[in-house]
This record gives structure tokens, sequence and C-alpha cells, in this order.
């Protein structure tokens, strides 16, 4: 009598699909959890400004817009680069005001319309607001921390930095309801402007 595993119920076929689902229900999840532990939230690349001497760390891979507001003695186009990760928005904004005697105009202008867009009810030069900065290449910025609200009218903090180059004005800032303030740090350490 042939025994019953010589007849091909308990053959090669049958094991070999038994190891292929047992390696797919135990691998896939070991895999995704290991894949799911090599993203890490804070993705950091090298983002040039096009058109611009500056150079950026992104944590996240970034969008652009560019739209054409008020700032200073007229409308400029206001170009802009954001992204948002582990609940904090990282933004990087720039535009030419076509002359450097306008730039001390455009930055305060620039500053004022932030806090009323935050909602926050002080001036650009109140000393609770301005944080000491310093950015690679930069030798002027000036740094605002705020507590204000969002367009939804939500709990927000802002650390914000404004500063220019030539006539070219900038702003570069962080947002979030609790901000990671490591993150923040690296984002505005890697700021830089570089020769052109």
């Amino acid at each position: 009598m042939t025994p019953i595993i010589d007849r091909g119920l308990w053959g090669p076929k049958l094991w070999g699909d038994m190891r292929v689902a047992v390696t797919i229900r135990v691998v896939l999840p070991v895999l995704a959890l290991a894949f799911g532990a090599c993203s890490p939230t804070f993705n950091w690349r090298d983002w040039p400004l096009e058109g611009t001497p500056l150079r950026a760390t992104m944590p996240c891979k970034p969008e652009s817009a560019s739209r054409e507001v008020p700032l200073g003695s007229g409308p400029v186009v206001l170009h802009m680069v954001s992204c948002e990760t582990g609940g904090t928005r990282f933004a990087l904004a720039w535009a030419d005001v076509g002359a450097v005697a306008q730039v001390p105009q455009a930055l305060s202008a620039w500053r004022a319309a932030s806090l009323q867009s935050l909602r926050v009810a002080a001036q650009p030069g109140d000393p609770a607001l301005v944080w000491p900065v310093r950015l690679s290449g930069i030798t002027e910025a000036t740094g605002l921390r705020l507590q204000g609200r969002d367009h939804l009218g939500q709990p927000v903090q802002a650390s914000q930095v404004y500063f220019a180059k030539g006539a070219l004005v900038f702003q570069a800032a962080v947002y979030g309801q609790r901000p990671d303030e490591e993150a923040s740090e690296a984002f505005f350490g890697g700021l830089r402007l570089v020769q052109p």
C-alpha cells in the first residue's frame, strides 16, 4: 500500500503553498513595521529657492505658490514654498521689492501683516515677541515668536525670521499647535545664503 504522503496529498506542492502562506503572514507585518520605522517624520533635504541666493533644509517635500500682494510701497509677487509634517508647517517666502531702499519698509509691513493674520494684538517691535536669531551668511535678521490664532481660529505658535539680501526680502516660518523644537532649530539652522 502506497502511503498517502506519496499520492500528493501532503506532497511538495501543498507544503510549498503552506510555507508561502506562513511566510506571507509572518514576514509582511514585520516588513511593514520595519519600513514604517525607516520612514521618519522629518525627512530632511537640501532645497534651493529658485532665483534667489538662499538655500534651505526642508523636513518634507515642499509645495510652491506665487501671488501678488501689497508689500511696502506697492504690489510685489510673493513666492512661497511650504510643507507640513509632524503637525508642524515649515514655510519660506520671498519677494523682490525692486530697490534696496524699499527693503526696511517692506520688512516692517510684512511683520505687521503677519501679526494681523495670526490675530496677535502687539506691534512687530514688541520686545516680548522678538527673539535673537543667527543665520548662516545673513548679517541682519529679525526673529519673532508669536502665540496667535490661525485662519480657523485654532491656537497656533509661530516662529518667524525676516531678512533681506539686496532687494530680496525673505520670511522663514514654523507654525503649529506645538511645533517640534528640534525640527524648528534644524530648519532655521539650515537656512544659508550662498554666493551667486
